[in-house]
């Protein structure tokens, strides 16, 4: 009898970067062009799946300060909070600042300038959605009580230095964040398995993090939680940890909203899409001038 054929196994070796460049190409394509229900709802998804990031990361270095020296609790911190990444890169997900390389499929000509932009405020809108439903049960589940109120109290203090932060270091910590996120996602395009997506993911999360730059989808998490641990919460949390709403004074909406997201979002796209996305592009990609 005649033997069925043997399907050939997929290769295991990584992609090389030209390949990556053409896959971040591909792929920029679909996400742009992906109906805008699914990339809302998907977008939802990956607000939320950082916000547990986010969450995973306060409940992790809560009571550490005096215990753990400086770099070992941001080493904590950033490791945990790569959970996120990983949720959105192997469970599928629409990320804002992941999805700022679809600039290698515009400057490639491949998509237009307002579809890219279309796709960015609604993936943004959704990352929105996402993390602010996450923090909304995340205060109504009352976790911020645990542990003798101090994981509140690591909620309010990491909220209230962000909301401190001055405009210019707001858009550099901004930078520096996503030249790191894009790089972990960029990474991923090489990857064969779950296991080499997970392994490039992490190293350059917890670098991120435990750098103290600023994610603008992380801050949609964490600071409409504090704001709302900050109007919501009884006088026993407030005795427990020795405060009041007047300690966090720089906590506010305006603050967070124009103060802190609105130039760390800027900074998200400078380091996404131009020293990641373009330079890559600029690189692999980009057809050699013709002369005449």
């Amino acid at each position: 009898m005649n033997q069925p054929p043997v399907a050939a196994s997929p290769p295991l070796d990584a992609l090389l970067p030209i390949d990556m460049a053409r896959k971040a190409e591909e792929i920029g394509v679909a996400k742009v062009r992906m109906p805008a229900a699914k990339a809302f709802t998907l977008a939802a998804l990956a607000g939320a799946f950082i916000a547990l990031g986010a969450n995973l990361s306060t409940v992790a270095v809560t009571g550490a300060a005096g215990v753990l020296p400086y770099g070992v609790t941001r080493l904590l911190a950033g490791a945990t909070f790569s959970l996120g990444l990983i949720l959105v890169v192997v469970g599928g997900a629409e990320l804002f600042t992941g999805n700022n390389l679809m600039v290698m499929a515009w400057a490639n000509g491949k998509v237009r300038s307002g579809e890219v932009l279309r796709s960015w405020l609604l993936v943004y809108a959704g990352n929105f959605f996402g993390a602010l439903a996450l923090a909304g049960l995340v205060l109504l589940s009352e976790q911020y009580l645990m542990a003798e109120s101090k994981l509140g109290l690591t909620a309010l203090t990491i909220a209230e230095a962000k909301c401190r932060l001055a405009p210019l270091q707001a858009v550099a910590l901004g930078v520096l964040c996503n030249l790191l996120v894009c790089l972990a996602v960029w990474l991923c395009y090489s990857a064969r398995s779950v296991t080499d997506k997970v392994l490039a993911i992490v190293p350059p999360i917890t670098a991120f993090v435990a750098g103290g730059f600023e994610h603008s989808v992380a801050n949609m998490y964490f600071l409409p939680l504090a704001l709302g641990i900050k109007h919501f919460a009884g006088p026993s949390f407030w005795q427990a940890i020795a405060k009041s709403p007047a300690d966090f004074s720089n906590l506010t909406w305006p603050q967070a909203l124009v103060g802190n997201l609105l130039p760390v979002t800027i900074g998200n796209l400078l380091g996404g899409a131009v020293l990641v996305g373009l330079v890559y592009w600029s690189i692999y990609l980009r057809q050699p001038a013709t002369g005449r």
